[in-house]
C-alpha cells in the first residue's frame, strides 16, 4: 500500500521553476498532455507583463525591488499595498484598472503556493485528488473578493506572505474536501458557454470541435441534472457525484437525435458521424481540464457592486455591432480594405456635392437634425410625397455609387463556391458574410441541406450521394447547382442590406460632423446657447453661401 501511494504521489507532475520576477507575477499554471502524461507549464499573460514593465520604468520603489530576483515576497507586498489603496489615486502613467491588475499579479504569484499546498496535502490524503485540490486552491486566489478577505487578515509580524498564503490554502482545501463542497462536475455544469469556449481555445481546441463540444455539453447537462443532481436518492448539500456510463450514453442519444435539426449549430450538422458515449465522456473531460487550467475561466461570478467599490474596472459584455465597409468588400487584404473605405467616403462626398441644393438641404435636415418627412414638408412648403421622392432618389444615387465599388455580382459566385469547398466545416461566425451563408443554409429544405452536408461535409461524390439517398444522379447535380445559386442570391440580398445600413450610418455621421463644425465656429463668436431653429438657420445660411 505504501509503495502504491508513493508511486501515485511521484506521478504528480513537476512544476517548472519560474526564472525571474517578470514570470513570477505574470504567468499561470497550464495543464497539458505530453506523451499521454499530464504535465504542467507556465502560460504568459501579456497584459500583466506590460503592467510590470510599465511600473519598472515609472515607479522607482518598484524598480528597485524588481531588479533583484530574491525579492518576490517584497514585490507581493508591494502589489498588496496597491490593491488596498483606499485613496484610489492614480498617477498619469498608471492604468485606470490598476487595482484589478494588482490582484491579478498576486494571483499569478500565488500559483506556486496553490501547487505546493495541493501536493503536500496528498502526503496525508488521497494522492489521486491532487488535481481537485489544485483547482480548489486556484479558485480561491483568482477570486479577488475572497483574496482581499484573506490578505486583510495577514500580519507581517507573524509570518511572511508565502507561508501565510500556503497555510490558508491548505486549510481551505481541507475544509472544502471534508464538507464535499467541490466537484469537478459541478465546475463543468456551472460555467457559461462563453467561459468554456474561452478556456477551450486557450487549451488548444479549435473549430469545428469547439462547437461539437458545446453542443454535447448542452445535452450532458440536461441528462446529468435529471439523473444525478435532481435524483431523489441524492442528499441535498452532498458533493456532486461523477456521471456514469448511462449518463454519457443518454447524452449521446440526445446529441444524435438533435444534430440533424435546423436549430443545431452548423458545425454539428456538417459533422455527419454519430457520437458515442465514449466521445461525450472524452469531451467532458477535456472541458474540465480546460476550465481547471485557465484562470480567467475559473473566475466565479461575483457582485459588480463589490468590484466597483474595490476599484475594479467593469467592462460591459454588450457590444453594439458596427457595419464596416470592410465587411462588404470582396478582398481580404487589410491595406486594400482601408483603400475601399476611403474610396467609399470620397465617392459619397462627391455625390453629395453634385446634388441639387434642395436635395442636399433635405438630406441635411433629415440626417443632421433628425426631422421627419412631415416636419420637412411643413418647413420647406412641399408635399410629403415630394419629400419622400427626393429622399428615395438621393438614396438610390448614393447606393448606386457604393455598388460600383463593392460589385457583389462579380465576386459572390466564386466566394460561395470557395467557402463551401474549404470552410463549410468550420465557418467564422463573426464574419458577416460567412454568418449570412450559415443562416441561408439553415433555411434550406431538409433534402438540400442533406445533400450539401454529404457533398461538402463528408466529401462524398454525386454518384454515392445518389445511391445513398435513392435519387437520380441528374437530380443530385441539379439540386447542388440550384442550392449554390440560391446561396449566392441570398448573400447578394444580405450585402444590399448591409450597404443600406452602411449608407444610413455614413450619412448620420457625415451630417453630424458637419453641423458640429458649424456650431463650433459660432461658439467661437460667443454664441454658445443655440435653439434648434437657430441651428438650422445657421446651417442653411452656410448652404446658401455655398460654403457647404
Amino acid at each position: 500500500m505504501v509503495l502504491n501511494f508513493t508511486k501515485i504521489y511521484n506521478s504528480i507532475p513537476v512544476l517548472p521553476k519560474r526564472r525571474d520576477n517578470l514570470n513570477k507575477f505574470s504567468t499561470y499554471i497550464m495543464l497539458t498532455n505530453q506523451n499521454n502524461q499530464l504535465a504542467l507549464q507556465w502560460k504568459h499573460q501579456p497584459s500583466l507583463q506590460r503592467n510590470l514593465k510599465l511600473y519598472e520604468e515609472k515607479h522607482q520603489e518598484f524598480s528597485n525591488l524588481f531588479c533583484y530576483q530574491d525579492k518576490g515576497i517584497d514585490i507581493a507586498n508591494f502589489w498588496r499595498k496597491v490593491a488596498f489603496d483606499e485613496s484610489q489615486s492614480i498617477a498619469d502613467w498608471e492604468p485606470s484598472n490598476k487595482i484589478q491588475l494588482a490582484y491579478e499579479h498576486l494571483a499569478s504569484y500565488f500559483e506556486e503556493r496553490c501547487y505546493w499546498a495541493a501536493k503536500d496535502l496528498c502526503k496525508e490524503r488521497n494522492a489521486n485528488s491532487w488535481e481537485e485540490y489544485l483547482c480548489i486552491a486556484r479558485l480561491l486566489v483568482y477570486n479577488p473578493i475572497k483574496l482581499k478577505e484573506i490578505l486583510v487578515k495577514y500580519d507581517s509580524q507573524s509570518a511572511n506572505i508565502d507561508t501565510y498564503i500556503t497555510n490558508t490554502l491548505t486549510n481551505h482545501i481541507k475544509y472544502s474536501a471534508e464538507v464535499n463542497r467541490f466537484s469537478r462536475w459541478r465546475l463543468l455544469y456551472k460555467k457559461s458557454d462563453k467561459e468554456l469556449i474561452e478556456a477551450l481555445k486557450v487549451f488548444g481546441i479549435i473549430e469545428p470541435e469547439i462547437s461539437l463540444i458545446i453542443f454535447a455539453r448542452k445535452y450532458f447537462k440536461q441528462v446529468y441534472l435529471i439523473n444525478k443532481i435532481k435524483n431523489p436518492t441524492r442528499i441535498t448539500g452532498k458533493k456532486w457525484i461523477a456521471p456514469d456510463e448511462k449518463d454519457f450514453s443518454k447524452s449521446a442519444q440526445c446529441y444524435n437525435a438533435e444534430k440533424i435539426l435546423p436549430t443545431a449549430p452548423h458545425e454539428v450538422f456538417a459533422n455527419f458521424t454519430k457520437v458515442t458515449a465514449k466521445q461525450i465522456q472524452d469531451w467532458m473531460e477535456i472541458c474540465i481540464k480546460a476550465l481547471e487550467s485557465y484562470p480567467m475561466s475559473i473566475l466565479p461570478k461575483f457582485s459588480l457592486d463589490a468590484l466597483q467599490l474595490d476599484g475594479f474596472e467593469i467592462k460591459s459584455e454588450l457590444q453594439v455591432p458596427e457595419i464596416e465597409w470592410e465587411k462588404i468588400s470582396s478582398t481580404e487584404n487589410t491595406s486594400e480594405q482601408g483603400f475601399l473605405a476611403n474610396q467609399a467616403n470620397s465617392i459619397l462626398s462627391e455625390q453629395l456635392q453634385s446634388m441639387k441644393l434642395d436635395e442636399r438641404k433635405i438630406l441635411l435636415l433629415y440626417y443632421g437634425f433628425g426631422l421627419n418627412q412631415k416636419q420637412l414638408a411643413d418647413r420647406l412648403g412641399m408635399n410629403q410625397s415630394t419629400i419622400s421622392r427626393y429622399l428615395t432618389k438621393s438614396t438610390i444615387k448614393l447606393l448606386e455609387a457604393i455598388a460600383r465599388i463593392s460589385q457583389p455580382q462579380q465576386w459572390v459566385k466564386q466566394y460561395v463556391r470557395r467557402w463551401l469547398e474549404s470552410e463549410y466545416h468550420a465557418p467564422v461566425h463573426s464574419d458577416l458574410i460567412q454568418a449570412a451563408l450559415v443562416s441561408a443554409i439553415k433555411k434550406l429544405v431538409n433534402e438540400e441541406r442533406k445533400i450539401l452536408q454529404l457533398y461538402y461535409g463528408e466529401g462524398m461524390d454525386e454518384v454515392k450521394i445518389a445511391s445513398q439517398l435513392d435519387i437520380s444522379l441528374n437530380e443530385i447535380s441539379t439540386i447542388l447547382t440550384k442550392t449554390r445559386n440560391h446561396l449566392q442570391e441570398k448573400l447578394i440580398q444580405e450585402i444590399n442590406i448591409w450597404i443600406k445600413e452602411y449608407l444610413e450610418k455614413w450619412l448620420i455621421n457625415y451630417y453630424k460632423y458637419f453641423t458640429e463644425l458649424v456650431f463650433k465656429n459660432e461658439a467661437k463668436l460667443g454664441k454658445n446657447e443655440l435653439k434648434l431653429e437657430e441651428k438650422i438657420f445657421l446651417v442653411e445660411r452656410y448652404i446658401q453661401n455655398q460654403l457647404y
